[in-house]
Formats: C-alpha cells, sequence, structure tokens
C-alpha cells in the first residue's frame, strides 16, 4: 500500500491497546484506538481504517452489535473486521462470522498469527481498494468515449435534419455534408485509435516499419484537417523537409498520431490565429515533428499525466476534450522507441515534439 496501513482497535481494556501495539510494532502500521463500541461508530462517521480489530466482551454494546453495525453501512462494511475472542466453542465462532466478522483471533494472542491475520485482511482491503479504482477508471472510461461520440453523432443528426428541409440552397446542402463528413471522419479516428491502442495494450499489435516521405506524409495530414480548421478560421503553417527526406514507420499508426496532434492543436488554438507543422531530419541521426498551437498553454504539473489514458488538461467548457487522444500518442511513440514531449510555444500556446 502507498500509505501506511492504519488499524482501529476497539477494546474496553487499554491493556489490551497496549499488547496488541507492541504484538504489531515495527510492522508499520498507524495503530488508533476506541475504549467503547459507540465511541468507535462515532470516530468512523469521519474516519476509515484500512482493519478493524474488534473485542468481542465488552460492556453496554459488545463487539457482535458492533460489528453488525459495521457491516450494514454502505460506508464502513467494506472494512475487514478482525473479531478478538477468549470465546472457542464453535458456535460462539460461528455467531462472529454471522454477524458479518470477516476473521477472528483467539486470546491469548499469539504475535505470529496476529501479524499473518492483519496482513491476510490488508491484502483483501488492498484488492477491493484497486478493484474499486478499476470500476472508476471504467466509469471514467465509458463517459469520456460517450461524450466524444455523442459530439459528432449530434453533429450528423443535425444536419441530417437540416438535409431534409425544401427549398435548401445547393451552398448550404454542400455545407451540410461537409460537415456530416467531418464528424464521420472524426467518428473513424476515435473508434479507431480505440482499437488500435487496445491492441498496444494486449501486445498483440506488430508495427509495420515501411519508409516513409516525411513531406508526402505532413502535407497529406495537413490536407486532412484543412477544412476543420477554416471553420475556426485557422492558418495552417507547414516548415517541412524537401520531398524524398524518409523516415521509417508504421505509416497507417504514424499518420494518426499526426492527426491527433494537429486535431488537438486546431481543437484548443482561438479562432484567426494558427497551428504549425514542423518536421525535420537531424543531422545526428533521427527524425523530429513538432505542432505548436496558440491556446492557453499546459501548466508544467500536468505534463506527463495528460499522456494517461482519460487524463485531461486544464478544463475548457468551450473545448470537448478526448482524453484518449494524447495517450494514444503517447503508446504509438512508445512503441515506435521515440520520445513525445510538450512545452511552451512563446509567446502564448503548446508545442508538442515527437522524437524518433
Amino acid at each position: 500500500m502507498d500509505t501506511q496501513p492504519s488499524i482501529l482497535v476497539i477494546d474496553d481494556e487499554p491493556d489490551n491497546f497496549d499488547v496488541i501495539e507492541t504484538l504489531l510494532d515495527g510492522e508499520g502500521y498507524q495503530l488508533h484506538y476506541a475504549p467503547s463500541g459507540q465511541q468507535a461508530l462515532t470516530r468512523l462517521s469521519s474516519f476509515q481504517p484500512d482493519v478493524i480489530l474488534l473485542d468481542v466482551m465488552m460492556p453496554d454494546l459488545d463487539g457482535m452489535e458492533v460489528c453488525r453495525r459495521i457491516k450494514a453501512d454502505p460506508q464502513w462494511q467494506t472494512v475487514p473486521v478482525v473479531m478478538v475472542t477468549a470465546l472457542t466453542a464453535k458456535e460462539d465462532l460461528a455467531r462472529c462470522l454471522g454477524a458479518g466478522a470477516d476473521d477472528f483471533i483467539s486470546k491469548p494472542i499469539n504475535s505470529l498469527e496476529l501479524r499473518a491475520r492483519v496482513n491476510s485482511m490488508l491484502r483483501i482491503k488492498q484488492q477491493y481498494d484497486n478493484l474499486q479504482a478499476l470500476l472508476k477508471l471504467r466509469e471514467d472510461m465509458v463517459n469520456t468515449i460517450v461524450h466524444d461520440l455523442r459530439n459528432p453523432l449530434t453533429s450528423i443528426v443535425l444536419s441530417t435534419e437540416i438535409l431534409r428541409f425544401p427549398g435548401l440552397s445547393f451552398q448550404k446542402q454542400q455545407q451540410k455534408i461537409e460537415q456530416i463528413a467531418i464528424a464521420c471522419q472524426q467518428l473513424q479516428s476515435l473508434i479507431n485509435s480505440l482499437l488500435i491502442m487496445a491492441k498496444l495494450e494486449s501486445g498483440k499489435m506488430v508495427l509495420n516499419y515501411t519508409e516513409v516521405d516525411l513531406c508526402g506524409l505532413c502535407i497529406s495530414a495537413l490536407a486532412d484537417v484543412e477544412a476543420i480548421a477554416d471553420q475556426k478560421n485557422l492558418t495552417l503553417i507547414s516548415e517541412l523537409p524537401k520531398p524524398g527526406d524518409t523516415v521509417k514507420v508504421d505509416a497507417a499508426i504514424f499518420r494518426r498520431v499526426l492527426d491527433n496532434l494537429l486535431s488537438n492543436a486546431i481543437k484548443f488554438s482561438p479562432s484567426n490565429s494558427q497551428v504549425i507543422l514542423r518536421a525535420e531530419n537531424l543531422a545526428a541521426g533521427g527524425t523530429k515533428i513538432q505542432v505548436a498551437d496558440s491556446g492557453s498553454g499546459i501548466p508544467e504539473s500536468l505534463r506527463q499525466s495528460i499522456f494517461e489514458k482519460y487524463e485531461i488538461g486544464t478544463v475548457n467548457p468551450q473545448v470537448s476534450q478526448i482524453g484518449l487522444g494524447l495517450a494514444f500518442c503517447k503508446m504509438a511513440i512508445d512503441a515506435h522507441h521515440g520520445r513525445i514531449i510538450v512545452e511552451d510555444n512563446y509567446p502564448k500556446g503548446s508545442t508538442f515534439t515527437v522524437l524518433l
């Protein structure tokens, strides 16, 4: 676990807590103490331990009832409870488990057994926490994908409805058809990126390296985003090598990297600004490609996390943020044994640099 595991000991005898503290000394746990069941329940409202060691025989509220109340509350029921008991009859131990206890340990407590049972419960708690984190990630992923699929789909539906209007001018028809074509391209790009990412992650993607004309590859990528750039009155500027300079890459995947970087740059650049694509084969060997935008830039603290799946940079309510595009770029460039970094584009914006 990343932080020190916390253990709550619930026992009406302070001496028993001292014994447990001594037996667990050196394990790196944070031990907390509650002298009664009621105080423990009150404390749990603001503090959730990783494991609870609960004495059975306590006045007022005994351990069985405390355990039942803990396990009845959705907020606490996932915390493992180990009953500490002097009872040895099978019926009594069955009652402990029936009250919701995850395990029990008999008095007098043995140091080796106590450490083993606590470690076992901590493993269970960690597995549960990992599962919850995975479920949260999947939920975020689904929300992200649904959100990003919805935008181009909405554009297609609206444009199709407008095309149904009688008397629509030819120019308006062509405009709506162009919007549908762009939206379809966005949908196809997102779906293809998801499929390629899944293959890259599973190790089933074998890159098909070929010698590709660097200038031609960049010109083709710019041509495909020209219509989207025109909608925002953006100027696309290219600084490219002479035709004939080649780069050895998987052409289809690397082209998708360029598409994602250019689409992001266009998305985050304000209207009437510019996006720059630079490419060159370096004298010392290798290739450098840069995409510079005129957006609001990326804070230093986010320059690593933006390349992680489903992470976004600075939230911009005016812009649909995919959370997959840059993660795809990072995975694809890693597969090519290259690097991708982001820096400031002075005086304003960001520059994404790919080094192969």
